[in-house]
């Protein structure tokens, strides 16, 4: 078996319905901190994002499980760096601080590796 260089990674996101019932500027501040989420996991050390899809114009609601909400599809060079950037979802705080990002949205890291089309 090839010994494998990076981890190609699905962020899987979906949003919960604390999310879906907070008045407009508190979306706001979530917004805020979902994008910080975002910057941050750019900014992880060997992650290339490949790129970021939102599902929103065909999914209403929240997102209890697939289909999810939006995704973020990079490389990523070991575990503990998908572990990293799961984390920020638990650490990124939402307005005043009370509340962490993970409680209006949530992640799943799918992982697999890059699967080259044949000739």
């Amino acid at each position: 078996m090839e010994k494998l260089d990076t981890h190609r990674v699905l962020f899987c996101i979906g949003i919960n319905q604390n999310f879906m019932d907070a008045p407009a500027a508190e979306m706001k501040d979530v917004w805020q901190a979902f994008s910080q989420m975002m910057q941050n996991v750019d900014e992880l050390p060997g992650v290339t994002i490949l790129g970021i899809m939102d599902d929103d114009r065909l999914q209403v609601g929240a997102a209890a499980a697939a289909p999810w909400m939006a995704y973020i599809m990079a490389d990523v060079p070991d575990i503990e760096t998908v572990i990293a950037a799961c984390n920020f979802f638990r650490t990124i705080p939402v307005g005043d601080g009370t509340y962490k990002l993970w409680k209006y949205c949530k992640v799943e890291a799918r992982i697999g590796r890059k699967l080259v089309v044949p000739e």
